[in-house]
């Protein structure tokens, strides 16, 4: 569906026509540009679009189809770029990505929005409470669109960092007893941090490229140069966001080793208590079973003071394991 049409002449917002043509025309004949957004558009929708634009056909079925990773293509008439907005949902400490598709080209803008994530309404709003911004033309919105996705970026980092201080506290707790659900944490928190691996790692080639000479491929087709500097910010963000998830991943991978490690040690105390106290159950075992034997010539046999001695002596040896196993830390 269509979700806003609007041509922009001068920075100013002026609603367009009904007609994506006359829209275009409009906006061209002014020195302005015209901005569509769509969301969830069906073929026979986007392909109004596509045919008015001369959209490539292979970028519209990128748009139609989704699941695409992040990527910047470059056409004869447009200019197509894709980015995953990511969304973070604090109840459940769950990373969800969308996809959005930008078309970019003569005096237009085309934004195409899967899923829940692209901040595209609050992005208008900011382009129109800015003029000056705005009248950059199509540039600025391109910008300001990956602007507002990469800083958005940042935030979910923060969150997940907290989410990992979390799970060392709860990784390093004295408690035992929540191993299962602990080692569950770590491997669902490992899957967030790939599905947000997913959205900001393939996006650091196209962001280095729209930073112009200083990144790869020098300038791009349809993008003012003079925006290469706002760019060039974007890309840094980026930057820090990529070596963020680096970080993390690696502490996640860091604290399931940990994790791992405390299992195993507390195992191996397990094992030593129970072989220390079935040691001392086998010192008494194994002299009522001498004495348990039926045979008439036995030291002691008839001695008055045999059942006490023997019971004295297991006493005896019991306390003496017990302080061995204690003194080495087995009990």
């Amino acid at each position: 569906m269509i979700v806003d049409c609007a041509v922009y002449r001068q920075g100013h917002r002026t609603e367009g026509p009904e007609d994506f043509s006359d829209a275009l025309s409009a906006a061209r004949a002014a020195g302005g540009f015209v901005w569509i957004g769509l969301h969830e558009p069906t073929e026979k929708e986007f392909d109004l679009v596509s045919r008015e634009f001369a959209l490539h056909p292979l970028a519209v079925e990128d748009a139609l189809n989704a699941h695409q990773r992040p990527k910047l293509e470059v056409y004869e008439d447009s200019l197509f770029l894709v980015l995953k907005p990511v969304v973070y949902e604090p109840h459940s400490d769950a990373v969800s990505t969308g996809e959005l598709m930008i078309f970019l080209g003569d005096g237009f803008v085309v934004t195409v929005r899967h899923g829940e994530g692209a901040p595209l309404a609050a992005v208008r709003r900011r382009l129109e409470q800015e003029p000056e911004l705005l009248g950059k033309g199509p540039t600025a919105v391109l910008y300001a669109i990956a602007d507002a996705a990469v800083d958005h970026y940042l935030d979910v980092a923060t969150e997940l960092q907290n989410d990992l201080e979390e799970l060392e506290t709860e990784v390093f707790s004295p408690e035992v007893g929540s191993s299962r659900h602990t080692a569950s944490r770590i491997y669902t928190f490992k899957r967030q941090i790939l599905e947000f691996r997913r959205a900001t790692g393939p996006l650091g080639p196209p962001m280095s490229r729209l930073s112009g000479p200083g990144g790869a491929g020098g300038a791009v087709p349809f993008v003012d140069d003079s925006a290469q500097p706002f760019f060039r910010d974007v890309n840094d963000h980026l930057t820090r966001v990529n070596e963020s998830v680096d970080g993390l991943d690696r502490l996640v991978s860091d604290v399931l080793s940990a994790h791992l490690a405390q299992m195993g040690v507390r195992q191996n105390d397990d094992m030593r208590k129970i072989s220390s106290w079935a040691a001392m159950a086998a010192v008494p075992t194994m002299i009522a079973g001498v004495y348990g034997m039926n045979f008439e010539h036995m030291p002691e046999l008839h001695w008055t003071a045999s059942y006490p001695a023997v019971i004295a002596v297991m006493a005896v040896l019991e306390l003496l394991l017990y302080r061995l196993f204690k003194r080495r830390g087995w009990l």
